[in-house]
């Protein structure tokens, strides 16, 4: 049967409503989901025709329709669905095997993948209302109801590539997640991305955080962002305080944990005598520099790290009574005030570069510089719109 012919809308009601026929049954087959038909509702419904067709397939169907009723949750919710109990084919649940796909995993990939990524994934997996592998199309039906639709396409695929190595260890007879397949969301415009700063915006922010009661102490840390174009985690580790070479070696990623920069090269960023760089670098270097000491650590003298950061930049937390609060960071307050645009920590880094291959540096020495390659450099740093504007002095 084509899909036309399962799900149709109730011209009266505008709800959305599946008819179908079953071999041996004379009459056709009605069920009202009360759903109303958008986009979201289609596929849910979508899931539901899925798991008649494949009782019906196996010879389970259940004629009374009880099991594939459309019935509100205790928030009343009209999209969300009764989770039915199946009984599992299976000697290990999703949770069970994604362990053992992260332990082997561990043995191909580095420690930040793992932290990065599949522990993530295992939360999720946890809060599902159930892990076994014969309730795939339950799993499906309930992250549409609970979760983005990007969200629910990116963990069927991760399951479901699980679930394809698992069948090739051995450990299970089928992959339950390969045919649960929902349409792959379309790609957001990454232009805004690759955003930068014009020069008087990081002015403005940077006298912003020299002047501000609370944050001021973060100033250093924003302007070396600024004027060298590294990225946020190569800050966070280990750099020569050297006032006229900087010498990148490594970085630290959202999880703290040290490695080489993204592209595995050491890198030397080249600094003038005189340079606002340099005189920030003289302010802030200690009289007697160790070279395996930190430039940047928050006020309470911890390691700097991404969070840290967003809360300065973008939303500050407090806790009041046992309760979390948020408030705007400085940047995210200067947008509010429409004296410039949110844009995230990492635009510090396009900010520099744009504005470099603005001055008149070259692709080739900016990509050298901030460590990346001449192609990303052309590709989404040289802007028309700021590349025909007039340049202050960079």
């Amino acid at each position: 049967m084509t899909e036309d012919k399962w799900i149709s809308s109730d011209p009266r009601t505008g709800k959305l409503v599946i008819r179908f026929w079953v071999k041996g049954f004379t009459k056709q087959f009605f069920i009202s989901t009360g759903l109303k038909d958008t986009k979201r509702n289609r596929e849910i419904v979508r899931s539901k025709r899925d798991a008649i067709a494949t009782d019906i397939a196996l010879s389970r169907f259940d004629s009374t329709l009880k099991s594939y009723q459309f019935k509100a949750t205790q928030q009343n919710s009209p999209a969300a669905l009764i989770l039915k109990d199946v009984k599992s084919f299976y000697q290990l649940d999703l949770q069970q095997l994604w362990e053992k796909f992260t332990e082997f995993q561990s043995t191909q990939l580095e420690e930040t993948s793992i932290l990065g990524k599949y522990e993530p994934i295992a939360n999720y997996i946890r809060k599902l209302p159930t892990k076994d592998l014969g309730a795939a199309t339950t799993i499906r039906d309930w992250m549409l109801r609970s979760y983005t639709h990007y969200m629910t396409w990116m963990l069927l695929n991760y399951f479901s590539y699980c679930c394809k190595w698992a069948v090739k260890s051995g450990l299970i007879q089928d992959n339950p997640f390969a045919s649960l397949k929902i349409q792959k969301p379309k790609k957001s415009s990454q232009a805004e991305d690759f955003r930068a700063f014009t020069l008087e915006q990081r002015d403005l922010i940077i006298q912003a955080f020299e002047s501000h009661p609370k944050y001021g102490e973060y100033a250093p840390l924003v302007k070396f962002l600024f004027f060298t174009g590294c990225r946020p985690g190569e800050a966070f580790a280990y750099i020569s305080p050297d006032c006229c070479r900087i010498v990148v070696n490594k970085s630290r990623n959202y999880h703290n944990i040290l490695k080489g920069t993204k592209n595995g090269r050491k890198r030397v960023f080249p600094c003038q005598s005189g340079t606002k760089l340099q005189l920030l670098l003289l302010s802030i270097r200690p009289d007697k520099p160790n070279p395996d000491d930190l430039l940047f650590r928050s006020k309470t003298g911890k390691r700097m790290n991404s969070d840290i950061m967003l809360d300065f930049w973008k939303d500050g937390r407090f806790r009041s009574e046992g309760k979390v609060y948020k408030c705007p960071g400085l940047v995210k307050e200067l947008a509010i005030q429409g004296l410039v645009p949110y844009l995230p920590p990492y635009s510090c880094r396009h900010t520099f570069a744009t504005w470099a291959i603005t001055s008149g540096i070259t692709p080739d020495k900016v990509a050298l510089w901030i460590g990346d390659t001449v192609q990303t450099v052309l590709q989404h740093y040289c802007h028309p719109e700021v590349v025909n504007a007039e340049c202050p002095d960079f």
